[in-house]
């Protein structure tokens, strides 16, 4: 018989790295070392690997390599891989976060195989079932077991959605703790210095989601826009894969500087530095919120509102003519965005979420505690 859990935490896209590095490095600091898998949905070293030696985690014990494809292919090969893994050998527990296609794959096959599942980053809803990630949060909150939330309206999607109370654990952020442990490295390195900038004399742009880039006049529009606004302020744009297949070899300006994605330390020191940032991404959103920074979200919807309510986001829609006026009313001081951090993002989400897990597992069988462990 074993008192220590096999847990497996599954990471496969960049947002995830941030969230589960913490938990990762929590559970090996209490001896609860967790098997870690890879599935490889993003494969770019800058996407993917650089992220492991930045954050300091461990080397994935399994690598899946799913690669790219359609959300079908990559769910359904992730989904495959997990299985075969999982009934040679189950988990006590699946870790799984934020909302990526790994996320509900690997929930799908832990709850048909029985075994518990933790969600990391669990209850976020922006209402728009168009949203890929929108689909992947509401199925996996539907059977896990664990669901740790990083806002109070999480906590009212999930109590309205009939998750049973006892299930619900409010930890705060998980990615806030690794911007946290980072920050200081990432400004040290002074990555502005590489485009021949001064902190606080350029913006920061990110831009993938398909709404944004899968149709290329809009896509055009979007560039266009950015050029405009970097006529004001230089705009450093590390451009998602995604968005590169779009865009060809089009460079923008001199001013839109076009670069390939950063890794997490040179990316998080130009957002610490930035006057502003214009983004379609979650996290960013957290981030900016975190940092003070002023942010211009480039969606009709977030699942973050608290990064509005307490924080520094700006939901400015899609239309290019409402960013691009949302934006100058910042760089040129008509809007002043002061924010404050949310509740429990503070650095700390790591440490509640480990001590919710050794909870849950104090409570569980005897018979469940079997010494089982994958092959390393």
């Amino acid at each position: 018989m074993s008192n220590t859990p096999h847990i497996v935490c599954v990471v496969g896209a960049r947002p995830n790295f941030m969230k589960m590095g913490p938990v990762v490095l929590e559970l090996a600091r209490r001896g609860l070392t967790p098997v870690l898998i890879h599935t490889g949905q993003h494969y770019d070293d800058n996407m993917s690997r650089v992220f492991f030696d930045e954050l300091g985690l461990p080397r994935p014990d399994v690598y899946l390599g799913v690669g790219s494809g359609t959300h079908a292919h990559q769910t359904a090969t992730v989904m495959t891989g997990l299985e075969d893994l999982w009934l040679k050998n189950p988990p006590d527990l699946v870790v799984v976060a934020g909302d990526v296609n790994s996320t509900m794959a690997a929930t799908l096959v832990a709850t048909k195989l029985h075994i518990p599942v933790a969600h990391i980053e669990s209850g976020l809803r922006s209402g728009d079932r168009t949203m890929p990630e929108e689909i992947n949060r509401l199925v996996t909150d539907a059977v896990a077991d664990l669901l740790f939330t990083t806002e109070a309206s999480a906590n009212e999607h999930l109590a309205r959605e009939g998750v049973a109370e006892s299930r619900i654990h409010f930890v705060g952020n998980c990615m806030i703790d690794t911007l946290e442990a980072h920050r200081g490295q990432a400004v040290a390195a002074e990555p502005w210095k590489a485009f021949d900038l001064a902190p606080g004399g350029y913006g920061l742009v990110t831009l993938h989601r398909p709404a944004n880039v899968d149709d290329d006049g809009g896509l055009r529009a979007m560039v266009t826009m950015l050029e405009d606004i970097a006529e004001t302020m230089p705009l450093i744009f590390p451009v998602h894969p995604r968005t590169r297949s779009k865009l060809g070899e089009r460079s923008a300006t001199s001013r839109l500087r076009c670069v390939d994605p950063l890794p997490y330390l040179a990316f998080t020191g130009l957002m610490a530095e930035a006057a502003i940032v214009l983004t379609d991404s979650g996290g960013v959103q957290e981030e900016t919120t975190a940092l003070g920074v002023p942010c211009i979200t480039m969606r009709d919807n977030t699942e973050r509102p608290v990064t509005m309510t307490d924080g520094t986001n700006i939901l400015a829609g899609t239309d290019p003519r409402s960013i691009h006026a949302a934006a100058l009313d910042v760089l040129e001081g008509r809007r002043t965005l002061i924010g404050k951090r949310p509740p429990l993002w503070d650095g700390r989400a790591a440490v509640r979420v480990v001590d919710v897990v050794e909870a849950w597992w104090k409570r569980q069988p005897v018979s469940r505690r079997a010494p089982r462990r994958m092959s390393r």
